[in-house]
């Protein structure tokens, strides 16, 4: 198993355990109100923050789970006293971990998964691999596509992995919002998942590896493939952009998914906020 587990691994693995919530956020938090972890005598999952908060917190719950506490709220200021600067207030909430706890806290995952974008990578190369982990426990669904059969446990068990003969094809289940990452071994396939998807619209992000001359060999080629010139401008190449000049795969992954971040969540939290305006206008 590559990377993290996932929650439902880790309640399995510790069934005793605190759920520490973020009651109320009030002013400068490190975290939103909803935001949680789990902790276990010899294990967490998830994070409030961190910083002394945090410390606070995992001392409380493990202190519950030796019987040595009680309170279920914490109300913790966060400035001078607890040697942070945030200078909000939190309120956490903590829960004995049971059947019922478990069962809301995978609902609640399960849903919150489904509402992430999709990330497609076509190609499970070096670069499509260090791509696949570097994102693996970022809040996104991501889908490996190849041709070629991969190793065993080469992807983050979180991965998606879907062995296919035409990739191409795999364009259309991308859902709207999502992205396309093109890293095949072949220019001719490169070019083909690109088309299909630079005929979306709804994609918020096509990428492909490469250069600036198979920037200008891909141009010609749409053209001569009925494309449209202003496909291009939604089209990415190369991934990662050309600031660094460093081409290790886990290098361009780390570029790759900053620019998934910035693209992907940025415009979902862009939307977000356009909603609340038109709510408090009253639109």
């Amino acid at each position: 198993m590559n990377g993290k587990p996932s929650l439902s691994v880790f309640l399995a693995a510790h069934p005793n355990s605190v759920l520490v919530e973020v009651a109320e956020a009030r002013g400068s938090t490190p975290r939103e109100a909803g935001a949680f972890m789990v902790v276990a005598d010899s294990g967490l999952f998830g994070t409030i923050g961190g910083g002394h908060l945090e410390y606070i917190a995992i001392d409380h719950a493990r202190a519950m789970l030796a019987g040595k506490a009680a309170d279920e709220t914490l109300d913790i200021p966060l400035g001078p006293e607890i040697g942070q600067c945030c200078g909000g207030r939190t309120l956490l909430r903590f829960t004995r971990i049971d059947e019922t706890v478990t069962e809301r806290l995978l609902r609640q995952s399960s849903s919150e998964q489904q509402a992430f974008p999709d990330v497609f990578l076509f190609g499970a190369g070096h670069v499509g691999l260090a791509l696949a982990t570097a994102l693996a426990p970022l809040p996104f669904n991501v889908t490996v596509v190849e041709t070629r059969q991969i190793e065993p446990g080469a992807l983050p068990e979180t991965i998606t992995f879907r062995h296919v003969p035409m990739p191409e094809t795999e364009v259309e289940a991308i859902r709207p919002g999502g992205a396309a990452v093109i890293l095949t071994h072949d220019h001719a396939l490169d070019f083909l998942i690109a088309r299909q998807a630079l005929a979306r619209d709804d994609l918020a992000y096509t990428g492909m590896i490469g250069s600036a001359t198979k920037r200008a060999t891909f141009s010609r080629w749409l053209m001569r493939e009925g494309g449209e010139a202003a496909w291009l401008n939604r089209l990415t190449l190369p991934v990662g952009g050309d600031v660094v000049k460093n081409k290790q795969p886990a290098v361009i992954a780390a570029l790759v998914t900053a620019e998934l971040i910035t693209r992907l969540l940025g415009a979902k939290q862009a939307k977000s906020s356009t909603r609340q305006d038109e709510r408090v206008l009253g639109r």
